[in-house]
C-alpha cells in the first residue's frame, strides 16, 4: 500500500485521518506521516491501517502497468 493509496482509500470511504488511527489502532502521526511521505510505518502497524482499510470494504488493486489503486467492494 503506497501513501497514495492510503489517502485515496480514505476518500472513498470518507474518514479522517483520525478515524483511520482509531480504527487500525495507531497513533494519528502514523498516519499522517506515512501519508504525507515522511516515512513509512513499521509493518505490523502498516498492516494494521490497511486491515482497517479493507474492513471497511476497500479493495486494494495492485500494479499492472496502470499503477496501482484503490476501489470499493461491491455492496
Amino acid at each position: 500500500m503506497s501513501p497514495e493509496q492510503c489517502r485515496a482509500a480514505r476518500g472513498l470511504i470518507d474518514w479522517s485521518q483520525q478515524a483511520l488511527a482509531e480504527h487500525a489502532l495507531v497513533g494519528l502521526s502514523t498516519v499522517r506521516d506515512f501519508e504525507k511521505g515522511r516515512r513509512i510505518p513499521h509493518e505490523n502497524r502498516l498492516k494494521s491501517i490497511k486491515n482497517a482499510l479493507e474492513n471497511a470494504g476497500v479493495i486494494f488493486i495492485a500494479e499492472n502497468g496502470e499503477g496501482p489503486g484503490v476501489r470499493l467492494k461491491k455492496q
